[in-house]
């Protein structure tokens, strides 16, 4: 039996502990990280949608960091909405100014009807460098 190898970030928030879960798990040169939303350090949902999205992005950054990872090791994208046919353009917005150009990792996009208080959740597989 292998052994998880997890990663948090320095600001560790308090889903993880609440939750029992892992920010990431490092295996081989994968990094599989968790569904990052858009949570205050006290575990909180960040109630402004836009903010809520940019606030995912941070914690995902902050997981790849802590992992050796950054943005352009990423190769599959899977997101999670609440109220896609609402929220869609804001979340594209952000996403063009996430990755500005190509190429672009893999991307699902699956819309749900329950994120916990959450409206948009964020969870990468990354690549990490050598």
């Amino acid at each position: 039996m292998s052994v998880r190898n997890p990663v948090f970030p320095a600001d560790r928030h308090d889903l993880y502990t609440s939750h029992r879960y892992s920010a990431a798990i490092k295996s081989g040169d994968l990094l599989f990280v968790s569904g990052q939303v858009g949570s205050r350090s006290d575990g909180s949902p960040e109630p402004d949608f836009g903010a809520q999205v940019r606030l995912a992005f941070a914690n995902l950054k902050a997981t790849l960091s802590a992992g050796g990872c950054g943005l352009d090791d990423i190769v599959d994208v899977t997101t999670f909405h609440t109220d896609p046919e609402n929220q869609f353009d804001t979340v594209l917005k952000i996403k063009n100014e996430v990755f500005p150009e190509a190429p672009y990792p893999n991307w699902t996009a699956v819309g749900v009807n329950w994120l916990a208080g959450f409206d948009f959740e964020i969870k990468v597989i990354a690549r990490i460098p050598a």
